[in-house]
């Protein structure tokens, strides 16, 4: 009798084993298709290219950026499509600007206005000295219906709708809003 009870018992030790098993894979199999659809239809990572946005962020920064339901806003720092800018890759820039809004620039004093108020940018890298740099738009413009403006915060080490080749970001193209970035370790920061 003794024995059947121990082979009854390691029977059951090893189902229990087999369904810690089964319940484990389960698991990790769900956890991996949750992160696949997050990084599919919510966010992604992205990788800062050049140093247009330094001192916000530096060449090489990993950023986790959001895009589900995303409507850019005036301030936000953004990543979009560049396949009519030049580059072959996504580009980071700060919306400065949203459709219907006007922009003056002071290229003497920094000072960029948008519907006749001043912006308070103390994430600018200034060059002392220097003016900053300008556009071809005449003395003000206006962002048109459906369309973004968009400047790097390294305003003289930015290509950016200042230039009218490449001129305001149609919303079509704006992939999402940095939200986190993730690297490097030492300077994780929320926007």
């Amino acid at each position: 009798m003794k024995e059947i009870v121990k082979t009854s018992e390691k029977k059951n030790e090893r189902q229990s084993a087999g369904l810690a098993v089964c319940d484990l894979l389960e698991v990790v199999a769900t956890s991996v298709l949750i992160v696949m659809l997050l990084f599919t239809f919510v966010m992604r990572i992205a990788i800062v290219k050049g140093t247009s946005m330094t001192n916000t962020l530096h060449d090489g920064d990993k950023m986790l950026v959001w895009e589900l339901g995303y409507t850019p806003k005036q301030g936000d720092i953004i990543v979009c499509q560049t396949q009519f800018f030049g580059f072959e890759e996504p580009i980071v820039k700060r919306v400065i600007a949203t459709e219907g809004q006007t922009i003056t620039l002071d290229v003497t004093t920094w000072s960029v206005y948008v519907d006749g108020v001043k912006l308070e940018e103390d994430y600018v890298r200034y060059v002392a000295g220097k003016n900053m740099n300008g556009w071809s738009y005449g003395d003000s413009y206006t962002v048109p219906e459906g369309h973004v403006f968009c400047m790097g915060d390294n305003r003289n080490g930015s290509w950016d709708c200042r230039d009218s080749n490449v001129g305001p970001i149609d919303l079509h193209y704006v992939i999402g809003r940095v939200v986190l970035r993730i690297s490097p370790l030492s300077a994780i920061r929320f926007f």
